[in-house]
């Protein structure tokens, strides 16, 4: 069995539905609380087997404070990081030994991508992009529109919360 088919296997035992675009490249989706949808490439190279998960885009503001938060996670993290692409954007990545590819090391890998992503993602938001969040909140709230998916925003976002003691 090649490393490629491995990953498959293993996410179909994991019970997670994939896309797999080209030999030995996997696509699943994670599903959070937090963060809804963490769409995680899980790729096998000649060597190694490689992990990135899209996190956000890079921050809009306070970006010495929201990188610093990534970062001192990083020494935490099993088997993956926050690191930046190009742009600024930012992902979750790693690399494995392909001997690393089982199920059970995929599902403790794939348990961690999502952690990592779900538990960071609402304080990352509020750091890079608390002004646009509140904004938004301002514009829903004026415009009677539903202010469902920004909940998690509301002890900073929401005015009447804001001014209370």
């Amino acid at each position: 069995m090649t490393p490629g088919d491995a990953i498959g296997s293993a996410l179909a035992e994991l019970g997670l539905a994939y896309e797999n675009p080209e030999p030995g490249a996997y696509l699943t989706r994670l599903e959070g609380q937090h963060k809804l949808a963490t769409m995680t490439w899980l790729i096998a190279g000649q060597h190694s087997l490689q992990v990135e998960a899209f996190f956000c885009r890079q921050p809009d503001e306070n970006h010495a404070e929201f990188y610093r938060f990534l970062l001192t996670r990083n020494g935490r993290m099993y088997g993956v990081h926050f690191a930046l692409d190009a742009t600024g954007d930012v992902y979750l990545t790693g690399r494995l030994p392909l001997s690393a590819v089982t199920t059970p090391e995929l599902d403790r890998l794939l348990g961690c991508v999502l952690s990592y992503a779900d538990e960071t993602f609402d304080a990352a938001l509020e750091l890079g992009f608390g002004s646009a969040i509140r904004r938004e909140w301002a514009w829903r709230a004026k415009n009677g529109e539903s202010l469902a998916n920004l909940r998690a925003f509301a002890r900073f976002a929401d005015p009447a919360r804001r001014d209370r003691p």
